[in-house]
């Protein structure tokens, strides 16, 4: 007994120890949320009025025609643009491994409309330029470049095919009401991508633009109210925030950092957690909070007809989950995201790179692990995709997929596969066998919208849980509550011990004590 007394004490001193580190956690609520709100509060109010303008009353034939009349006052601005990622679709990158290439959305494939080169036609509605078509268009043409579709706040313009205005846009209303752009402006491409809304991001939809905080606490009208570009800051029209589909080095991104700071929260325990855990992992619980997203595509399936015509079949919520034109697809709301650990760094499916049977093939990899000092755990959306590829050549293929007329190869034309796969591979530069299959693909997409209220955060108990805990997929490290480790759990359970018994040694003293006090 003589010999457990000190152990315990030792024991209860350490647990002391740690339960006042825990009580002592509590640091202060700073003013800096307080700060944010005042701060983007006041909304931005124009210089000038550009219906005053004499030059923009003038008749635009084309509008080719308004780009010239935009730089005459902002004479450098188009030269910024042309140097974007925007326009050009792509960036030079460091890729290990591989060196210096350049890539981006005009030459990435993904697992969804696949690719961009074989159906520019249709992609191209939403390039920030005029006619990019085919390999013909021409990067160095001011002329070419569309100010209107990322400035218009008149809510009226809109594109079509081969990234032209749609025939009843007024182009001479729209250049007289322009300015920063708007939520419609951002939301018009990136809540669209993949052929709909919330189709390929998940937390990026129309319902965004105008919603409630318990959807977006940023954009909730009832909220901050921001528009995007309030924390995708522009320089020179070079924005802050890359898409992690087509992004593969750790720079100009926007991180909720560059707001809140590294340590935004009251209680340090909290703050300790963001060593390892980007504030999406728990400020964002689920994603398609209103509307569904896509989450498999079976791309296999495609081509089947009625009565010699393509037809849809919709679930009770409108979407597809039958196309002719694209396969089958599965849908879901308020989904739980998945979670990995990234550093910021990606690779990608290069244009023309083998692929393994047997093995989904990753059209992005995110980089990251426990022990990388970079990587923090992020919520993703896993897309998971059946897309054609050569057996022969063992490479991805590009259809064509959207084109003019019928009997040019587009799938969604003739509902051919072979000539689709031969005029895509023949328009990329790449062999076809003459052969296709499909082969199952996997692709990562960050979570970083629809931020709940802090009310409605991840639990604790959420991660810190036996069964079905929400970081269930990651391992490498030890998480209490998920994880069993005997020595660490001796060691808690003697130091309970030591506390228990250092608790009544104290208190028998205090009634030998009183004895003896009283007895005197």
């Amino acid at each position: 007994m003589k010999r457990f007394i000190p152990l315990a004490l030792v024991a209860g001193a350490i647990f002391a120890v740690l339960l006042v580190g825990s009580l002592k956690r509590q640091t202060g609520r700073s003013d800096q949320v307080q700060d944010l709100k005042r701060a983007y509060a006041r909304k931005h109010v124009p210089s000038v009025d550009h219906k005053k303008f004499a030059v923009l009353q003038k008749k635009f034939a084309s509008a080719h025609d308004v780009t010239p009349v935009c730089i005459s006052c902002h004479t450098e601005r188009h030269k910024e643009v042309m140097a974007s990622t925007h326009w050009n679709w792509s960036r030079e990158v460091y890729l290990p491994g591989r060196g210096i290439r350049t890539i981006g959305k005009k030459n990435l494939l993904n697992n969804f409309c696949i690719g961009v080169s074989s159906n520019l036609q249709g992609c191209s509605k939403c390039h920030a330029g005029y006619e990019y078509v085919d390999n013909g268009f021409d990067f160095t043409d001011a002329r070419n470049v569309d100010c209107l579709v990322c400035h218009d706040n008149s809510g009226t313009y809109t594109k079509t095919t081969a990234g032209m205005p749609s025939p009843n846009v007024d182009l001479n209303f729209v250049s007289q009401r322009v300015g920063l752009p708007q939520r419609a402006n951002c939301g018009t491409c990136h809540f669209f991508g993949g052929g709909g809304n919330n189709v390929k991001h998940g937390d990026l939809e129309q319902a965004l633009m105008s919603t409630s905080r318990d959807v977006d606490v940023h954009m909730g009208t009832d909220g901050s109210d921001l528009d995007c570009v309030a924390c995708h800051t522009g320089k020179n029209h070079k924005m802050l925030g890359k898409m992690y589909s087509v992004s593969s080095m750790n720079r100009d991104r926007s991180t909720c950092e560059q707001c809140h700071g590294a340590t935004p929260h009251a209680d340090s325990l909290l703050n300790e957690h963001t060593v390892k855990l980007a504030c999406q992992t728990c400020h964002i619980p689920v994603y398609a909070k209103v509307n569904e997203t896509k989450m498999a595509w079976d791309w296999s399936t495609a081509g089947k007809l009625r009565d010699g015509k393509p037809y849809e079949v919709e679930d009770a919520d409108g979407n597809p989950t039958y196309a002719s034109i694209k396969g089958n697809f599965i849908w879901r709301k308020n989904v739980r995201p998945e979670y990995i650990f990234f550093n910021g760094t990606a690779d990608h499916y290069l244009v023309g790179d083998t692929v393994q049977t047997g093995v989904p093939v990753r059209m992005n990899t995110l980089h990251g692990s426990y022990d990388d000092p970079n990587s923090k755990i992020i919520p993703v959306k896993i897309h998971r995709a059946k897309q054609i590829y050569d057996p022969i050549n063992k490479i991805l293929i590009q259809p064509k997929l959207s084109g003019g007329k019928k009997g040019d190869g587009a799938f969604w034309q003739d509902f051919d596969w072979n000539t689709s796969a031969a005029a895509g591979m023949k328009s990329v530069g790449l062999p076809y066998s003459g052969q296709y299959a499909f082969i199952d693909t996997v692709m990562y997409w960050p979570v970083n919208h629809m931020v709940a209220t802090k009310e409605k955060t991840v639990a604790c108990v959420e991660c810190h849980a036996k069964h079905n805990s929400r970081l269930a997929g990651l391992d490498g490290f030890y998480m209490p509550g998920r994880d069993r480790n005997s020595a660490i759990e001796w060691l808690g359970s003697l130091a309970l011990l030591g506390a228990l018994a250092g608790a009544l040694l104290h208190a028998a003293a205090r009634i030998v004590m009183s004895w003896r006090r009283r007895a005197a």
